[in-house]
């Protein structure tokens, strides 16, 4: 077998893997790297395969999507994507407070996901690949529920962009900055002061 030159690709040789989980690590080491190097948006699952000496089809049986592979990377666990995710399920009158209700709940938890994303976070703030990563992964989030201007897709990639500034921004301003009132001030409260803005950005009126 040809052996692959040595860089940041050079991690892997093609061919049968001696077990599920050793398999299942190769493909997050790919993922990773990946990623890493190409940011979320471009990566695909073909791609990972590929570095991962693997068939598509078998990533895919570990990880059900792009997002839930990303997720694994991160140490973000799939309840914590759905729960995101489901915000969108229910009346797009009021799909505002829940995104941000979900956002919050998610990212200021005690649980290991929330651990997960505020070191994505403070690594985005000193490091561009980390930063671009970040934010194309939620922006990609808010981009599926976002209610898609009919003839003007240039609008709604503003609107979701602005809508993920806000997002990330509160996150900093309560967790990492801790701006005394923002870090005192209840999630709820939270909610009832940006929904209103989220709602504009993710579901605006005809």
């Amino acid at each position: 077998m040809e052996e692959q030159p040595e860089g940041p690709m050079s991690h892997t040789r093609r061919g049968r893997r001696p077990g599920q989980n050793t398999t299942r690590q190769a493909v997050l080491d790919a993922a990773r790297r990946r990623f890493a190097a190409d940011g979320f948006k471009a990566t695909t699952i073909r791609a990972i395969a590929a570095d991962a000496g693997v068939d598509a089809a078998l990533v895919m049986q570990f990880f059900r999507s792009k997002d839930e592979l990303f997720g694994a990377v991160m140490s973000i666990s799939p309840e914590a994507l759905s729960r995101i995710a489901s915000a969108y399920r229910g009346p797009a009158e009021s799909v505002g407070e829940r995104v941000a209700r979900a956002h919050l709940a998610v990212w200021e938890s005690d649980q290991p996901d929330a651990d997960a994303l505020r070191a994505m976070l403070r690594g985005a703030i000193a490091n561009e690949k980390a930063n671009t990563l970040l934010r194309e992964f939620i922006e990609a989030r808010l981009s599926e529920g976002a209610r898609q201007s009919a003839s003007d897709s240039h609008d709604t990639e503003v609107r979701v962009a602005l809508a993920a500034s806000m997002l990330v921004g509160i996150v900093v301003g309560r967790q990492i900055v801790q701006v005394a009132v923002l870090a005192k001030e209840e999630t709820e409260a939270i909610v009832r002061h940006i929904g209103p803005a989220l709602q504009t950005l993710l579901a605006p009126r005809p």
